[in-house]
């Protein structure tokens, strides 16, 4: 048997650094999808000039990994991503090139070293807003009260595959119903599961079990992902770990 066919060239320079990046999807850009955001920041890495890692084989690329990406549409402050280099970058001066490299509405927020592990497996529940205008609180509150009350909370969302039942009870962890400027506020925080449970799971159960409907789209902002602290009710940052090991001289 011959031997197998290899690539023409040196091989790629080897992984020496992996940095987690946390970034926004703001305004307009909150109808940008994952696959649009790869190839803005693709884009952004090779304008910053920033040494990436990249896969052997004929078809090498980027060693950029996602994990836990809003819906299309929903604007968030707390999606994430890994990038492996080929140097040791200063965060800040990293953080500071691809912000300046992306479009206005995707923003880099913070750059940290990446400790071990793997970044996905800290992403167990999402804090989302979700913003009714012309809404009552008061009508708001009375229908997430009449949906609680409920034994079961299950919808229908249509896959590839067909249509599967989702327990929207189950993966919700806390609730809160509050008032903003103009706009009645649902605060949910929902746990990750497969298939993933999303805001509009949420509003179809408001719809379709207790008819409550808005009279304009909602808008749904993810505000933070990460572990779940049960006795604080709130979702902790994924990137604390890595903090804490660089400031420990990990």
């Amino acid at each position: 048997m011959p031997p197998a066919p290899r690539p023409d060239g040196p091989p790629p320079a080897p992984t020496v650094a992996r940095y987690r990046i946390r970034y926004a999807r703001r305004g307009r850009l909150r109808f940008s999808s994952t696959r649009d955001f790869a190839r803005a920041l693709e884009r952004a890495l090779r304008r910053a000039q920033v040494p990436m890692a990249f896969s052997a084989g004929f078809h090498p690329h980027p060693k950029i990994s996602y994990a836990g990406g809003a819906p299309t549409g929903m604007a968030s402050e707390a999606e994430y991503f890994e990038i492996g280099v080929t140097e040791v970058l200063d965060p800040d001066q990293l953080r500071a090139a691809l912000d300046a490299a992306l479009p206005d509405g995707l923003d880099i927020i913070e750059v940290v070293a990446a400790g071990p592990g793997a970044l996905a497996d800290r992403l167990a529940a999402s804090d989302w807003r979700i913003e009714f205008r012309d809404t009552a609180v008061e009508a708001l509150d009375a229908a997430w009260s009449q949906l609680s009350a409920l034994p079961d909370v299950t919808v229908s969302r249509v896959f590839k595959t067909g249509p599967k039942s989702l327990d929207v009870g189950d993966a919700l962890l806390h609730a809160e119903v509050g008032a903003g400027e103009g706009c009645a506020i649902l605060r949910v925080v929902v746990r990750h599961t497969t298939p993933a449970v999303r805001p509009d799971d949420i509003l179809s159960a408001l719809r379709d079990l207790v008819r409550f409907v808005p009279s304009s789209p909602p808008r749904v902002t993810r505000l933070a992902q990460g572990p779940w602290l049960a006795d604080s009710a709130q979702v902790a940052d994924p990137l604390a770990a890595d903090k804490d090991g660089a400031a420990s001289g990990r």
